[in-house]
């Protein structure tokens, strides 16, 4: 499994074999018990970390979707479904509707409507975007930050202020990073490092409202 998954692979298997009706004799047959052990038992014996996905209900009976990552990598597959998740529902939602219902409310869907279900799923992936324009050009402050600012707004605050310091290495200058790594470090408890931040994009411009705001804000906490 460690072979198959390295540092970024995740395997999506069905969380279990599809359930027989209660009182069907399938259910003591040695086949149905080695076929739910089979997908059961994969996170135990390997060590990787698992989670289950609910996914709705196929002819009554519920179905679930799994997906497992690396052993110790929980954050990475927590992370992953996060960005994935609002676009896997929508998904879920069209493929359970029958055609001509999709088809009726495409055609009177708002663009108001469109909008709300883009910025659902936009900042997944924009990160995953970014994360392939980072691979091909790691000294780009811009990428680093803006993958940074997808991270804020799906609240992974932790790879924001890595992504935003990564970008301060490569650009020392560049206010929006500075408040994004201060919004960040706020958002994570992080009160007295957000405050330097905030202090810096000051420097950067001294009429900037927003820090000069977060800098008054964050004042309070230390009086």
């Amino acid at each position: 499994m460690s072979a198959l998954l390295k540092d970024d692979g995740i395997l999506a298997i069905p969380t279990c074999d599809p359930p027989p009706k209660v009182g069907a004799k399938e259910i003591y047959t040695e086949e149905h018990l080695i076929r739910t052990f089979i997908f059961s038992s994969i996170a135990s014996l390997s060590g990787c970390c698992q989670v289950a996905i609910p996914i709705g209900l196929n002819e009554k009976q519920p179905v679930s979707l799994s997906l497992l990552a690396r052993h110790g990598g929980d954050r990475f597959l927590l992370d992953t479904l996060q960005n994935l998740y609002a676009s896997l529902t929508e998904q879920i939602e069209k493929a359970s509707k029958p055609k001509a219902s999709i088809k009726s409310v495409s055609q009177e869907e708002s663009a108001e409507i469109r909008v709300t279900k883009l910025s659902r799923i936009s900042n997944g992936r924009a990160i995953g975007f970014y994360s392939e324009a980072i691979k091909l050009n790691c000294n780009n402050a811009t990428f680093s930050s803006n993958r940074a600012a997808a991270y804020l707004e799906i609240g992974s605050y932790g790879q924001a202020e890595a992504d935003c310091t990564q970008a301060i290495h490569l650009d020392k200058k560049s206010i929006k990073v500075y408040l994004r790594r201060g919004t960040a470090r706020e958002m994570l408890g992080y009160y007295r490092e957000a405050m330097e931040d905030f202090r810096y994009a000051l420097v950067l411009e001294l009429n900037n409202k927003r820090a000069a705001q977060a800098v008054d804000r964050l004042r309070k906490l230390f009086q």
